[in-house]
């Protein structure tokens, strides 16, 4: 994908459509909802989406709703940011409409995805939040010609093992900004095994297609280092006793835990883990799920590592905005009165505007009326190459992957001061 001009966007300026686009409030030009018409149908067209004079192009979200999950909420924002930014598409507002929440769960994904298909003039969905609600989300809308683009998704089984092959869950319209979790286990790996030493860990998780897709990554990678993995144990995800797990684990006399986990069980280990005999000075490692500031305020979480995406992003800038990641975050900040409290925030943003360019080439204007070919979006997303996000260059392989293999080890030492823990990055891995 060639870059085009950058569009001219100042931070402070708010267009007469921001309040209605971040708060997700739908204009009058809004009341009468685009046309989706699936007439072409052929086997090489996925169908087209008219938009008529006068209404918007619609895209949905896939995170979280006000007051659920904070940091999927956060993504929630900037996807609405990204759309204010990024502006009109051949002349035609594009409405993000009320989010809507997975719950980070296969239910909440399926039941979200079908209530975004009771609307066909959807183009495209920005979401999952969790990978386990991806599962169930994304077959359902590949089905109906639309795409979805994660930010925050990084089970392998959603794209594919990085050496061609398919994955059990990949479908056809999914793409993700974030990376793939084979690259954040090797990253722990290494952290664990070459940057402290360490030759003997335990691996903990609740056994999902994002926690237990990590934890054999990890696995996989630290055993290929010459490491010895002592123990590895599947719990509930809404497990609170964690202290027979520990125990078992403990017997084992590791050097480490790895614990990707939901914030439940998280909080059960951080809390009992020092009470546990041989568990007192293991070293603690936390998967991206709980990089979440309700959990890093509890004190215990205090000495915790975490591996995650990338959150230093420097200078990098937008191609589609123009805005770098720093401009970017103060909008944000100007608008809400607090910042992205979300890992992935960049990641959001990209993928947004991934979406508008894809619906931009291939959308045209046909007296008056704004037709989108399902089938071009697709086709754009699979060519892009070389794109300049804020999280970096951009380039999606065959399976959906775009986002760029870097992952970072945070150290974790004020609960009072999680900011500073999100950006005390003491290792980076970017093969």
């Amino acid at each position: 994908m060639q870059p085009k001009p950058n569009r001219t966007v100042t931070v402070a300026a708010k267009s007469r459509i921001l309040a209605a686009v971040l708060l997700g409030v739908a204009l009058p030009a809004l009341a009468a909802a685009a046309c989706s018409d699936d007439a072409d149908s052929s086997e090489e067209s996925l169908g087209v989406v008219r938009v008529a004079d006068g209404e918007a192009i619609r895209i949905r979200t896939l995170l979280a709703g006000p007051g659920e999950r904070s940091s999927a909420y956060s993504n929630s924002r900037i996807v609405r940011l990204a759309v204010e930014h990024f502006g009109p598409i051949h002349g035609f507002d594009v409405h993000v409409g009320e989010g809507h929440d997975d719950y980070c769960a296969p239910d909440g994904g399926r039941g979200a995805a079908e209530t975004i298909l009771a609307d066909r003039s959807v183009v495209g969905v920005i979401g999952t939040a969790c990978s386990v609600a991806a599962v169930e989300a994304a077959p359902l809308l590949s089905g109906a010609g639309m795409v979805l683009i994660s930010p925050t998704n990084t089970s392998p089984a959603l794209t594919s093992d990085l050496a061609g092959n398919r994955a059990e869950h990949n479908v056809a319209g999914y793409y993700r900004t974030a990376h793939n979790d084979l690259f954040q286990g090797r990253a722990v790996a290494l952290f664990l095994r070459e940057d402290r030493g360490l030759g003997a860990v335990a691996v903990i998780h609740t056994g999902d297609v994002y926690t237990g897709g990590l934890a054999e990554a990890f696995i996989d990678a630290f055993e290929e280092l010459g490491g010895e993995v002592t123990g590895s144990l599947v719990v509930n995800r809404e497990a609170t006793d964690l202290v027979p797990a520990l125990t078992a684990l403990a017997s084992g006399s590791p050097q480490a835990l790895f614990l990707p986990v939901s914030q439940t069980v998280g909080e059960a280990i951080v809390q009992q883990a020092p009470g546990v005999a041989g568990m007192d000075d293991v070293l603690l490692i936390a998967g991206d799920g709980l990089i979440d500031d309700e959990f890093m305020a509890q004190p215990e979480t205090e000495g915790l590592f975490f591996s995650g995406p990338q959150v230093h992003f420097g200078n990098n800038r937008n191609e589609s905005t123009g805005l770098t990641a720093a401009e970017v975050r103060a909008a944000y900040e100007e608008f809400y009165g607090t910042p992205p409290d979300s890992a992935f925030w960049g990641h959001a943003y990209d993928a947004t505007t991934l979406l508008l360019e894809a619906i931009q080439a291939a959308a045209d204007e046909q007296d008056g009326t704004l037709v989108v070919d399902r089938a071009k979006v697709r086709a754009h997303l699979d060519g892009v190459d070389g794109y300049a996000g804020l999280i970096g260059e951009i380039s999606c392989d065959p399976f959906g992957d775009c986002g760029r293999a870097v992952v970072e080890i945070l150290e974790h030492l004020d609960a009072g001061d999680v900011g500073a823990g999100r950006s005390n990055s003491v290792y980076e891995y970017a093969p």
